[in-house]
């Protein structure tokens, strides 16, 4: 799949360096792996939906988001690109807009 970045994320992904700056280290290499496993994968529906990435879409203020699971609460948020509002076909979604690494528990 390819990415597109929100803000400074794509400065922040661009080496294990920054990464490990911007997220930690206990955070940059579970995040480097889930980027290899979304960037190899064909289309979104790809993505294991079981643990340890568990690619959900998001509920509530966040609809028509995914995430994937970094470490413990830590998610890798992102949307369909260009995002597209209701229901969204998996096996179509060849390219995301990575927004953001956070704790949402």
């Amino acid at each position: 799949m390819e990415f597109t970045f929100k803000g400074k994320l794509r400065k922040q992904l661009e080496t294990d360096k920054a990464m490990q700056k911007a997220f930690g280290a206990n955070r940059a290499k579970p995040l480097k792996r889930r980027l290899n496993e979304l960037r190899y994968a064909r289309t979104l529906d790809d993505v294991e939906r079981d643990p340890p990435p568990k690619c959900h879409e998001l509920t509530g203020d966040e609809k028509g988001k995914f995430a994937v699971t970094v470490t413990g609460n830590w998610r890798l948020i992102f949307e369909p690109d260009p995002f597209v509002k209701g229901h969204v076909n998996l096996a179509e979604v060849r390219r995301i807009r990575l927004l953001e690494l956070k704790d949402y528990h």
